[in-house]
């Protein structure tokens, strides 16, 4: 597997805070010194540094805003059904978690993993198949919370609801046609989010493992709204209920 390259301040700086261990080395733009680079690799310790040219770095950044410093990185590992096990076990707050069926951007994904962090979701479960995985396009959308938030995949996502009911974590599912809307629904307690793929919504194990279905109020002409942006919407209604 390929390593993944983390560019820009922040996004470096997340990964040294959280999963240095990924690290292989820092490549830095030529002639760069000033405060903010200091504080980076003071953070940085004994990590090899390599000192290149600005157009070497917007090669290996990919045309992207790398800001001068650029990390190159083993891939991201998803977390398992054990670790899932083990968080669930630990927790010591009701669950909040997020399911995702059948979203495969990579843009969407670092989305929702961003809107699930700040929401203070505990882990993003989807199924191994049919799902995006973790790569450099998640990293920067999410911009550091795909080194934060869990990110589970699961062999078989119907089976794992199951279980999730069986520790008495409500299950809601969304889906457009649902007769309650999310303002009328009650998130709080243990609960599990689902949200389906944009345009096929999800699949329909997924549904029937559902305890409950609700949709987001839709008046204008638009029938649905990008993955991310109803994900949002969504935790947050739950934050608020919960807080």
């Amino acid at each position: 597997m390929a390593n993944e390259v983390v560019f820009g301040f922040h996004a470096v700086s997340t990964v040294l805070k959280y999963d240095a261990a990924r690290i292989q080395k820092i490549v830095l733009l030529k002639g760069r010194e000033d405060e903010r680079l200091s504080a980076l690799l003071e953070k940085a310790g004994k990590l090899t540094l390599q000192r290149v040219t600005r157009q070497e770095l917007d090669e290996l950044a990919g045309g992207g805003v790398h800001q001068g410093v650029v990390a190159i990185c083993t891939p991201m590992k998803a977390k398992d059904e054990r670790f899932l096990d083990r968080m669930l076990d630990s927790l010591e707050e009701p669950a909040f978690l997020l399911v995702l069926d059948g979203v495969t951007d990579p843009h969407n994904l670092g989305a929702c993993l961003r809107t699930a962090d700040a929401a203070g979701v505990h882990a993003v479960v989807a199924a191994k198949d049919k799902s995006a995985p973790l790569n450099a396009t998640v990293s920067k959308v999410a911009c550091g919370a795909a080194e934060v938030v869990p990110y589970v995949q699961v062999t078989n996502l119907a089976r794992t609801l199951g279980e999730f009911q069986k520790r008495g974590i409500w299950i809601t599912g969304t889906a457009g046609e649902a007769s309650e809307t999310l303002y009328q629904a009650n998130l709080t307690g243990p609960m599990a989010l689902v949200m389906g793929a944009e345009g096929k919504g999800m699949r329909r194990l997924t549904r029937e493992a559902c305890d409950f279905l609700v949709k987001i109020p839709m008046a204008g002409e638009v029938s649905s709204l990008n993955v991310s942006v109803a994900t949002g919407i969504c935790l947050f209604e739950a934050v608020r209920q919960r807080s």
